[in-house]
Parts: C-alpha cells; structure tokens; sequence
C-alpha cells in the first residue's frame, strides 16, 4: 500500500514537471507582436532609411532633368524636383522611423 502511495506520488510530481515544461513551451513559442518592421539589425534598419532618403532625391534628379530636357527649361524643373524630391524622401524617412518606435511610446503619449 505505501508502494503504491509512493507511485503515486511521483507519478504526480512527474506530470506536474511535464505541466510546467509544457507550460513554458507554449509561451515561448508564442507569436510575438511585431514592432513595425522586419529588419533584424541597425545596419538593416539604416540601409532603409538611406535608400528612401536617396530613392527621393534620385527620382527628382532624374524626372527633373528629363523634364528639363523636353521643355527647354534648364536648370529649373530639376531644382525644384530636386526639392520636392528631397521632401518626398524625409516624409518617408519620417514615416519609416515612425513605424520602428515602440507601440508601448505611442500609447503612453496618447494617454497624456
């Protein structure tokens, strides 16, 4: 009969470790929420914001000296697409540094 208590008794011990093992198992490999963006490292993450940045200007350079070239207008539409450009390029600089913050920054400045 004490055999049988103890038996039982590590049979418990042994399925409340498995619980606990398979507890932790779960959680971890829950989906975690994602912050934004899916670069895993600075240098990712400032490569992006170098090319929206140049993407923005180069489309004003090249548009602005084709235009240029068709209308006889030198220098002057690819000055201002230069400009216009460069603005295009820091609104999506802003708008992709916006979505690395944090989720938890943006709800506690809300609440303010």
């Amino acid at each position: 009969m004490a055999d049988d208590k103890k038996k039982s008794e590590e049979m418990k011990a042994t399925l409340d470790d498995l619980n606990t093992r398979v507890s932790a198992a779960r959680e971890a490999s829950k989906i975690k929420e994602p912050r934004g963006l899916n670069e895993a490292t600075a240098y990712g993450i400032a490569t992006r914001l170098v090319a929206e940045l140049v993407a923005g200007i180069l489309v004003g350079v090249l548009f602005g000296w084709y235009l240029d070239r068709l209308f006889g207008t030198k220098p002057w539409l690819m000055i201002i697409l230069i400009m216009l450009g460069a603005a295009a390029g820091i609104t999506n600089v802003m708008r992709a540094a916006k979505q690395l913050s944090p989720k938890d920054v943006d709800n506690k400045d809300e609440e303010k």
